[in-house]
């Protein structure tokens, strides 16, 4: 790659990947270095903190769900030590909720796995005046539906009934829903 293609990337080139997916955060920080970013990565909560406290990143792509806690734990952390990092919050859930969360603690994007190292660089190098190209397979109405109720329910504290309350829906239709399987 050409010196003057890292040039939209800054001076500072510093990139956390936080993901407790060993094969997948190495493949990520190749690519990534290979994209002009100097990659630094984590398998958990604790040790992506512990490198945001030694040295903030100008970037970062943290996952949402980690074996030992949330990600958006790491996206505080960073945005307390370095309000103007650039960060891309993964899941792999696709969870509007979430990704809601995660933007208002301070996230610049979010983007549902699997995201490839393009998706993830357009979405560390968006200056957000100009809107993304819409999805090429957006979510289903039934898709979106049924991270609705998911939302609600864990919001519920998994309390079937209390779910069904709010969402002025019969326990058992609730529970026929939530035993399937989610729609694409």
């Amino acid at each position: 790659m050409a010196e003057d293609e890292h040039a939209e990337l800054g001076p500072d080139r510093s990139l956390l990947l936080v993901d407790d997916d060993a094969p997948f955060v190495t493949r990520l920080a190749r690519a990534m270095e290979k994209r002009g970013f100097a990659p630094i990565t984590a398998e958990s909560v604790a040790a992506g903190k512990a490198i945001v406290q030694q040295s903030a990143p100008a970037y970062a792509v943290i996952d949402l769900r980690l074996e030992d806690g949330n990600g958006l734990d790491v996206v505080e952390a960073l945005r307390e030590k370095r309000p103007d990092a650039r960060i891309v919050v993964l899941t792999g859930y696709g969870a509007i909720a979430t990704a809601v969360a995660a933007v208002k603690m301070g996230a610049t994007d979010y983007l549902s796995k699997p995201a490839d190292a393009n998706d993830i660089t357009a979405a560390l190098l968006s200056t957000g005046e100009a809107l993304p190209p819409p999805p090429e397979n957006p979510m289903s109405a039934d898709r979106v539906r049924w991270e609705h109720i998911q939302r609600v329910y864990e919001m519920c504290d998994r309390n079937v009934s209390e779910t069904a309350r709010r969402l002025n829906m019969h326990r058992r239709t609730l529970q026929r829903i939530l035993a399937k399987r989610s729609p694409r």
